[in-house]
């Protein structure tokens, strides 16, 4: 009767154990709003992978990470890989942190970013995005985007509130990267790890 009992709370406790490991490295999203159409629609449901862009911060400044500070991102370590370009990502709106957005991560820090006729240049370069909805009327004006932090767009150029309106997502904000999108059933799928958009041949702006 006691090995039972015993094998009844190993159980527990390794259920347990799983579930706290599963919270910690994947939670779940639902879709709202249409500003990623057509990679994402209302309603549809992603497994959001949170461990990937876990980091550690071997400077001792605790408040390292937070945008427009001294602090050297050479003192970041990722143990799998920071947010790259091309990756949507889940993130804590820096104006308002209760609230999650989804987005396309297009800058990192370093990168200089320009809109031009509805196309997005990244150091001068033209990038082609097959995923995205442009707007042919959009322009924005060279940003170099800041230390630690992520220049994102929605890929509903017309229908998005995104870095083109209140600037660049700090790394702490960041909660993770879409992994799966696992419902509805019909439109499963993967979203890749490789960079999502290339350079155009040929293609570039001027920075200024």
């Amino acid at each position: 009767m006691r090995t039972v009992i015993r094998e009844i709370i190993e159980t527990i406790i390794l259920s347990l154990l799983l579930f706290v490991g599963i919270q910690f490295a994947v939670q779940t999203y639902q879709v709202e709003g249409a500003s990623m159409r057509p990679t994402l629609t209302q309603g549809q449901y992603l497994l959001v992978n949170k461990l990937v862009y876990r980091h550690l911060n071997v400077g001792g400044d605790a408040e390292g990470a937070v945008a427009g500070s001294e602090f050297s991102e050479d003192s970041l370590i990722f143990p799998f890989n920071p947010p790259q370009h091309g990756e949507v990502v889940i993130f804590r709106f820096p104006n308002d942190p209760s609230r999650d957005f989804v987005k396309r991560v297009i800058g990192i820090p370093g990168d200089t970013v320009k809109i031009h006729g509805g196309r997005t240049f990244v150091n001068g370069k033209q990038m082609q995005e097959p995923y995205a909805s442009l707007d042919k009327y959009d322009e924005m004006d060279a940003y170099k985007v800041p230390p630690n932090t992520y220049f994102v767009l929605g890929d509903n150029r017309m229908h998005s509130n995104d870095s083109r309106d209140w600037g660049t997502v700090p790394l702490e904000n960041i909660i993770g990267r879409a992994w799966v999108r696992y419902w509805p059933p019909h439109q499963i799928s993967i979203f890749p790890t490789e960079h999502a958009f290339t350079d155009s041949v040929g293609s570039s702006v001027s920075e200024r």
